[in-house]
């Protein structure tokens, strides 16, 4: 078996990877849109949002009434996406998340399904952050979400974190950070994603456009530094260092025939498809 302290060691020396390939950034300046919450050693699970309500002087809020992504969906309103076009059974999902039921299948390609696994049981099952499973039954029963606001110094909503876990075994899929952000290179708000890890998150920009019947696509493209997509942060010897990180994403939020609200979601590296996912959401009661 490897020891805590092996662990502590390998993933120092990921930070360091991260660091090598990315750039210096001033996250109290003017890379600030890339600061995010981040997890202590050891498990994250949920344990970072004390710790962010602490860094802006804030407060975690339970069960309060913002119980969505999005404490306004309005909130990505910008020259290219007008919410007003989405169905509003979409807007409900966004602005009051914690009221629904996600039931979730995956499918991974082949030629990713083994690397997914070693890095599913030997990172994201370990700390308990980016675990997306690979075998389709450990979704089978379900996943459980919960939605924590987080408020600023004056009690205003600062952002939402989205607690998934797997019902069977109660695992812990993602932890997340949602708001609305926009960023240097772009032309509006975009839903902005924080998973925080050990001194450190992996963070990613998704761009709002109007989908078919009203429907909603999220993207997180390739592109510049500055632009929508992923980004990897890291903090080494009191200084923090960002990199474009070579995941793409597509989620297709939309409803079915028959008024099912559903998500497909496409996961690229480097431009392959390496998985696919399709999510069910159903109005809890």
């Amino acid at each position: 078996m490897v020891s805590v302290g092996a662990w502590s060691w390998a993933d120092k020396a990921s930070r360091i990877g991260w660091k090598t390939v990315g750039r210096r950034v001033d996250l109290d300046g003017a890379q600030s849109w890339l600061r995010g919450p981040t997890a202590g050693s050891g498990v994250v699970r949920d344990g970072w949002l004390q710790k962010e309500a602490d860094r802006i002087g804030g407060a975690v809020v339970p069960g309060s009434e913002s119980d969505g992504l999005l404490h306004d969906f309005g909130a990505l309103t910008g020259p290219e996406f007008d919410p007003d076009e989405i169905d509003p059974r979409i807007r409900e999902f966004y602005e009051h998340t914690a009221q629904w039921r996600m039931d979730a299948w995956t499918q991974w390609t082949r030629g990713f399904g083994v690397p997914g696994s070693a890095i599913e049981y030997l990172y994201g099952k370990r700390v308990q952050q980016l675990a997306l499973p690979v075998q389709p039954l450990a979704v089978a029963h379900g996943v459980d979400s919960e939605v924590i606001e987080i408020v600023d110094a004056t009690g205003e909503h600062a952002g939402s974190a989205w607690l998934r876990k797997l019902r069977k075994s109660g695992d812990f899929m993602y932890s997340g950070y949602y708001r609305a952000t926009t960023l240097p290179e772009g032309d509006g708000p975009s839903v902005h994603v924080t998973f925080p890890l050990e001194d450190g998150n992996v963070q990613v920009f998704l761009k709002p456009s109007v989908g078919e019947g009203g429907s909603l696509i999220l993207t997180s493209p390739a592109g510049k530094f500055g632009e929508d997509g992923a980004y990897t942060v890291v903090a080494e010897k009191n200084a923090d260092y960002a990199s474009r990180a070579p995941i793409h994403e597509v989620f297709h939020v939309y409803v079915d025939d028959e008024g099912v609200l559903r998500t497909d979601h496409v996961l690229k590296l480097w431009g392959l498809t390496a998985v696919r996912l399709h999510y069910r959401l159903t109005p809890k009661g």
